[in-house]
């Protein structure tokens, strides 16, 4: 195992997409800021702990969890290096000393075995290709009796089949749980700065009008003073390393 990304994924988390996540760095930490409460109470991180934040982005999880840890310590880790410019950056500019960054394919890096207390994500571990083996790994750094904590995307309607699925992608954690929880977020400075980062996750230039007009009109009615706020569901998932 290498902390390299596979080249494909490598040439897009490095390239426009993590262009694109670092220049949208408020948006992308104001999405599912909502729901940190409910995760961060489910991680159950105390003074001391060691936490791995899989996905971490531009850091905004990671900070929080490292003053949750201290004097324990976190690291961050996310595949897009432009990111974690950011965080890096934001981290020392709130004077945060108990957290480092890594950049690196979080399924492929080689994580000391047992080193973590806490691994969390929002989102980051199910959007890992493989979830089943990538989550095998991410285990094999949790020390026996340490938890995983993690949001993920929640289908539409009544897909009672996907907690299932999360709980088979699970197989071999303890006291797995999965519980449906509803996030409000803010998307945006405004809503046309909203559609942007909604339509353009690989930007190639700017969008033209007669994409934007039609998502603006339907995010109208969302906006809440200048930005636009929007409920979604996720499924916040709890597990133990036996």
């Amino acid at each position: 195992m290498t902390g390299v990304a596979a080249p494909r994924r490598a040439e897009s988390w490095n390239g426009p997409v993590g262009a694109h996540r670092a220049a949208h760095r408020a948006g992308y930490d104001a999405r599912p800021a909502g729901v940190d409460d409910a995760l961060f109470g489910a991680a159950a991180i105390v003074p001391g702990d060691r936490v791995l934040v899989v996905g971490c982005g531009a850091g905004a999880t990671t900070r929080f969890a490292a003053r949750l840890a201290a004097p324990g310590h976190v690291v961050g880790v996310d595949a897009c290096a432009p990111p974690l410019e950011r965080a890096r950056a934001g981290t020392a500019a709130e004077g945060i000393e108990n957290v480092c960054y890594v950049c690196a394919d979080a399924q492929a890096h080689s994580f000391p075995a047992g080193g973590y207390d806490v691994v969390v994500g929002r989102g980051g571990p199910m959007s890992l290709a493989g979830h089943a083996a990538a989550l095998r790994d991410v285990a094999r750094a949790l020390r026996p009796g340490g938890r995983l904590a993690f949001v993920c995307p929640r289908p539409p309607g009544p897909h009672r089949e996907e907690p299932e699925r999360v709980r088979e992608t699970l197989a071999g954690f303890a006291e797995v749980r999965v519980v449906p929880v509803t996030m409000e977020s803010s998307r945006g400075r405004d809503v046309p700065d909203a559609v942007e980062l909604l339509l353009s996750p690989l930007p190639g230039g700017a969008l033209p009008a007669s994409r934007l007009a039609g998502p603006e009109e339907v995010l109208l009615p969302f906006a809440a003073g200048r930005r636009a706020r929007t409920r979604t569901g996720l499924l916040l998932v709890t597990a133990v390393r036996p």
